[in-house]
């Protein structure tokens, strides 16, 4: 093998190693900011609230990124235009996911983060819910199919 070759093989070797080294960052914060958001469970709804003692769904969003070292806006409607765009059949762990109040409407009113995904079986969101409080909810349900706006990819 020339030097030529053992200089590439050596390059490839290094992308290759940053590149999973950043996969494994990324994966990292991506299962911290699910964990601090299922440690909200249990906490009531409060609009605009950002505390264990109430809080809303861009609220529940936005302290669980926050408590990971990631800065994303407040609002769920803002919240809808960060990261990246994904279909619901590519959703993964840590996507957030927008809907609607009205079912006819697409106007984002409500949010929540991507826990979990078993192929095209399931989907488990957490969200703040002003009946339940902060919950996780099955995304394949009739009722948030019918109110699913869209989904975004966040930068981790």
């Amino acid at each position: 093998m020339g030097v030529r070759n053992v200089i590439l093989l050596l390059i490839g070797i290094i992308l290759f190693a940053s590149c999973s080294a950043s996969r494994k960052a990324r994966t990292t914060k991506i299962e911290s900011v699910i964990n601090i958001a299922g440690s909200y469970v249990g906490t009531p709804y409060r609009y605009g609230g950002l505390s264990r003692s109430g809080m809303d769904c861009s609220g529940l969003l936005y302290l669980s990124f926050q408590s990971a070292g990631i800065q994303i806006p407040r609002t769920s409607r803002e919240q809808s235009k960060f990261g990246k765009r994904v279909s619901m059949e590519e959703l993964r762990p840590g996507d957030l996911v927008f809907f609607a109040a009205k079912k006819r409407k697409r106007k984002v009113s409500h949010a929540g983060l991507v826990t979990q995904v078993n192929g095209n079986r399931s989907v488990k969101f957490i969200h703040s819910s002003t009946s339940l409080g902060v919950v996780e909810s099955e995304l394949f349900t009739d009722y948030y199919r019918s109110i699913f706006v869209k989904a975004r990819r966040p930068k981790y």
